[in-house]
């Protein structure tokens, strides 16, 4: 019995020694453990203050383009106040044209009353079309500008510079700056001499 006592004292000893150098190993590994940890915490920080930056970058480029549509709609709504009654202008511009056509033909002393009730009509209407911001194009006499103005004909004349506008013959308007309709022109052309 002593020998089966030797052997199983023999056999525990080795089963205390193998718990006895696991235990050391995973002392060794506890030690090791917490620098580990530190690194994969390090990585874990490295990776969210990566995220954190992405995110406040694309909150920053979110609220700018939240702040360029603020001014867009701003802008568009401002175009919208300046620019709204372009259509209403664009109809009553025919009748203040058949007003002054009316005024240029109509000059004999029995009409002086309706010339008189026209162009105080005119004059009227010349009035509110100014509050709302429009204007007439002045075209006599200035250079053309295909911007604001409408060649009807060339007329060659020694008398006014080449491109002038020499007549109107329907006036153009701006509403707050933005062309409404051209006028429509005659302009000057360098007269051509006999000898060629």
């Amino acid at each position: 019995m002593k020998k089966h006592d030797t052997e199983t004292n023999g056999v525990e000893h080795t089963a205390q020694e193998a718990e006895a150098a696991e235990g050391a190993a995973t002392e060794t590994e506890t030690v090791l453990d917490p620098v580990e940890k530190i690194r994969q915490l390090e990585e874990a920080l490295a990776t969210k203050e990566a995220e954190v930056a992405a995110n406040w970058d694309k909150y920053l480029r979110e609220r700018a383009d939240l702040e360029n549509y603020r001014r867009r709609v701003q802008k568009e709504k401002e175009d919208l106040m300046k620019y709204g009654n372009e259509c209403l202008i664009t109809e009553i511009l025919p009748v203040l044209d058949n007003m002054e056509r009316a005024l240029d033909h109509a000059s004999e002393e029995s009409l002086s009353a309706i010339i008189e009730g026209v162009n105080l009509t005119r004059s009227m209407l010349l009035s509110v079309l100014k509050k709302f911001g429009v204007e007439p194009i002045e075209t006599k006499g200035a250079t053309f500008d295909s911007a604001f103005h409408q060649a009807m004909c060339q007329v060659e004349s020694n008398d006014v510079a080449p491109n002038c506008v020499i007549e109107e013959y329907q006036k153009g308007y701006l509403l707050n700056d933005r062309l409404l309709r051209p006028a429509m022109v005659s302009v000057a052309a360098a007269a051509k001499n006999g000898d060629e």
